[in-house]
C-alpha cells in the first residue's frame, strides 16, 4: 500500500482519502457478512482479506499525515484486549457472557474517565451511523444492563400485541405520522423480544431476506417454465408455487 500510495504509484489510490474509502468499507464489510451467511468460507477467506486491505489503506494514509502506524493500532487493540478481560488475563471473575459485557462497559466507562473524558449518558456510545436495528439492538442491550428491561419475555410479548393494536388505531384514524411512529415502537419492541431470544434481529432479518428471494425466485421460474410472467398471474397461483418453494426449503 505505500508503493501504491508513493508517487509513482496508482492515480486512483493515491488520490483517495479518509472519506471516499468509507464506502468501500461498508461494502466489503456487508461482503463479509454475506459470505458467512452463505458458509462459503472459501469466499469468505478472500473477503476478510478484502476487509483487512480497508484497515491497511486507513493506516497507511494516517502514517503519511503523522497520526499513528499500523502497529499503534495492533498495539491498542491487544491492550484493550487484555484489560477489558480481567476474569482471563487478571483476577476478575465473570461466569456469564452477561457478566462479561456489563463489566466491558464498566471498564470502557473507566476508561474513559481516565483520559478526563466527559460522562455522558448512557446511551451516548450507541452510534447512530448503523443500520437502524442494530442500534436498537445496541440501545435495548445497554438500557437492560442498566435495569430498565421487563422481568420476563412474557411482558415484552404482551408489548408487541399493545403496539400491534396502537398501529391499529393509528391506521383507523389515517395518520401517516402517528403510523410511522408506531411502525417504528413496534420494530423496537420486537427487537427487544429478540434480546431476550438471544438472537440478532439484524441478522435474523438478513436470512429471512435471502429465503425471500429464494422463494419468490422459485415462484418466478415456475411461471415463466409455464410461458407467463409474475404480473400476468393472480394471487392465488403465485401462492400456490411459494408453498411449493416453501416445502422445498423445509
Amino acid at each position: 500500500m505505500a508503493r501504491l500510495r508513493a508517487p509513482g504509484g496508482c492515480p486512483w489510490d493515491r488520490e483517495q482519502t479518509f472519506d471516499s474509502i468509507k464506502p468501500y468499507t461498508l461494502e466489503e464489510t456487508y461482503e463479509v457478512l454475506d459470505a458467512i451467511d452463505r458458509r462459503d468460507y472459501r469466499g469468505l477467506a478472500e473477503e476478510l482479506g478484502d476487509l483487512m486491505l480497508q484497515v491497511v489503506f486507513y493506516a497507511q494514509m494516517a502514517e503519511e499525515a503523522g497520526h499513528f502506524r499500523i502497529s499503534g493500532a495492533l498495539d491498542a487493540v491487544n491492550e484493550k484486549l487484555v484489560r477489558r478481560h480481567p476474569h482471563v488475563f487478571g483476577d476478575g471473575d465473570a461466569k456469564t457472557p452477561e457478566q462479561v459485557l456489563k463489566r466491558w462497559d464498566e471498564i470502557k466507562g473507566e476508561e474513559k474517565q481516565g483520559r478526563g473524558e466527559k460522562s455522558g449518558g448512557l446511551l451516548d456510545g450507541v452510534v447512530s451511523n448503523q443500520p437502524a436495528l442494530c442500534e436498537a439492538a445496541q440501545i435495548s442491550r445497554r438500557a437492560a444492563g442498566a435495569g430498565f428491561d421487563w422481568p420476563e419475555i412474557g411482558q415484552a410479548l404482551d408489548k408487541v400485541r399493545e403496539e400491534l393494536d396502537e398501529l391499529a388505531r393509528a391506521r383507523a384514524d389515517e395518520s401517516q405520522e402517528e403510523i410511522e411512529g408506531e411502525i417504528g415502537d413496534l420494530l423496537f419492541t420486537i427487537v427487544n423480544v429478540a434480546r431476550f431470544l438471544k438472537a440478532d434481529p439484524e441478522q435474523a432479518l438478513r436470512k429471512t431476506n435471502a429465503k425471500f428471494r429464494r422463494r419468490f425466485a422459485h415462484v418466478e421460474e415456475e411461471l415463466k417454465r409455464r410461458g407467463r410472467r409474475v404480473d400476468e398471474s393472480n394471487l392465488e397461483e403465485m401462492e400456490a408455487l411459494w408453498q411449493q418453494a416453501k416445502q422445498a426449503d423445509r
